[in-house]
């Protein structure tokens, strides 16, 4: 479990001039401490290197903590999950991981870990570059077909009145495009129905 900042670590203030360390420590033990595991799994969700997850929730507890010294926020969770995601933009400004203007919000803090890794996003454009190798070796009429029902999501009758044609021969079209699509790709021979 993380604890708490130790309250030697944090200099006293004078209670005239803000809030009693006592004050604080309620607070903190009362509205901050039980959203602990909140405080885990978002960082545990936006951050790679998952040995830092405690070191990363201390330092989340000490500015929250440090905040509160000079006004206890009205509401604790998103303060806690604002100061969490500002301790990450700060790290990621550190490590310069992304550039800090594309962090606008928590749920673009979210996507950031979802980020694939370098081999995945190669294999990704070389299998997008065999797509459309594939698609260009199709007949004209079946690669329109294909394109229009899986890129643009058209319904059959939509690619027939565009096509000029009926909704039995889109169809038809279809299934030639998928069968040839899975024979360039994946050598796969298929009769028109989709069976091997």
């Amino acid at each position: 479990m993380v604890e708490k900042p130790k309250k030697e670590s944090l200099p006293d203030l004078p209670c005239a001039d803000a809030l009693c360390t006592s004050d604080i420590d309620i607070w903190f033990a009362q509205k901050i401490l039980p959203l602990e595991l909140i405080l885990v799994q978002f960082l545990q969700q936006n951050w790679r290197n998952k040995s830092d997850i405690d070191d990363l929730c201390q330092d989340v507890y000490v500015r929250v903590y440090e905040a509160a010294r000079a006004q206890i926020p009205e509401k604790t969770k998103p303060f806690l999950l604002t100061t969490a995601r500002n301790l990450l933009i700060d790290r990621f400004r550190q490590e310069r991981i992304i550039p800090i203007d594309v962090v606008e919000d928590l749920e673009s803090v979210n996507s950031l870990t979802e980020e694939p890794e370098l081999d995945r996003v190669v294999m990704a454009r070389q299998e997008l570059r065999m797509l459309q190798i594939a698609l260009d070796r199709l007949p004209k009429r079946c690669r329109e077909a294909v394109v229009m029902r899986k890129i643009e999501g058209l319904s059959r009758r939509e690619i027939a009145l565009r096509m000029g044609v009926t909704e039995d021969t889109v169809k038809r079209h279809l299934a030639d495009g998928v069968c040839a699509l899975a024979e360039i790709l994946y050598g796969e021979t298929h009769d028109r129905r989709g069976n091997p």
